[in-house]
């Protein structure tokens, strides 16, 4: 457990040795309860300073992994946070999450439905507008990956319609039906991935999406709301037991030169540092978080 993200620490040292973690497997998208061991999400250690002090933010994904790290960070610096999940199965998870919200003294939603579905994507921004009064910060964190040791071979036409319509068209639906609500000075964080840039062909569909996450970012900071993403490498999150093979989850992590997988609340003072007026002059921008290995 890291003491918080300000105290200088051995990053190889911070969570242990650990180059992966036990075997396990989940049916996906995944739970954090069923994890060994639990992924760090900042709950004990993320330390606020009202730098989003009256914000409103939609954070899909917020149940778990990174998007809880991310509401619980943005919610310690002042914002008032919807977040989105998928099913019934995560309904504990994105409970959680309301809770250490509402523990930050902010106002925390939760909205359960389909990425996938454009209306639903439509219905959350108007959500937000509605129950928080507005919106300043969308962070699009929810995505979709399906392992497959056959690479193409193996990727159904069902699964890549799903993985590009949760990675690549809800982007799109949430960035549309947001941006007309978003004043001046708001902020969109898209989340790309280590894979945008060093693609596996176990994770081709995925890796398309991550790809093109990139590209939709960068083409869509042209305006007065400042447009960035986040580009995590290997991170300790409930999708990764219930969409990897169990060898994999064992040695996940392990290539980084950091020699471990990433905890979500290392993520989190990313998404921080893009949401807050510190990156005033910041947009089109992809800031790897990679634990060292390089995006080019």
């Amino acid at each position: 457990m890291s003491e918080d993200q300000y105290r200088q620490q051995d990053p190889t040292s911070q969570y242990g040795q650990r180059s992966g973690q036990p075997k396990q497997q989940q049916n996906p998208p995944g739970v954090t309860g069923r994890m060994t061991p639990r992924p760090d999400h900042g709950e004990e250690s993320y330390r606020g300073s009202d730098r989003l002090a009256g914000k409103r933010a939609l954070i899909t994904g917020g149940d778990s992994g990174i998007g809880r790290a991310v509401a619980i960070a943005f919610a310690r610096e002042g914002a008032d946070v919807l977040i989105s999940y998928l099913g019934e199965e995560e309904d504990a998870d994105a409970r959680d999450t309301v809770r250490l919200v509402e523990e930050a003294g902010r106002r925390g939603v939760a909205v359960r439905g389909d990425l996938a579905d454009e209306r639903h994507c439509e219905a959350l921004v108007e959500r937000t507008v509605a129950d928080l009064g507005g919106l300043d910060i969308l962070v699009n964190v929810a995505g979709y990956q399906m392992s497959q040791e056959k690479g193409i071979l193996g990727v159904s036409t069902e699964q890549f319609d799903r993985v590009m319509k949760t990675n690549l068209y809800a982007l799109f639906w949430l960035c549309k039906a947001a941006i007309p609500h978003m004043p001046d000075g708001s902020v969109i964080i898209n989340t790309a991935s280590i894979q945008a840039y060093e693609p596996s062909p176990q994770l081709i569909d995925y890796a398309t999406t991550k790809a093109g996450i990139a590209n939709f970012t960068k083409a869509l900071a042209d305006r007065g709301i400042r447009v960035n993403a986040v580009a995590p490498g290997a991170v300790w999150t409930p999708l990764i037991p219930a969409t990897m093979p169990e060898e994999a989850v064992e040695s996940f992590g392990a290539s980084s030169p950091i020699g471990r997988p990433g905890q979500p609340a290392e993520l989190a003072p990313a998404y921080v540092f893009f949401a807050s007026q510190e990156s005033s002059f910041v947009t089109g921008e992809v800031l790897g978080v990679t634990g060292g290995r390089p995006i080019t």
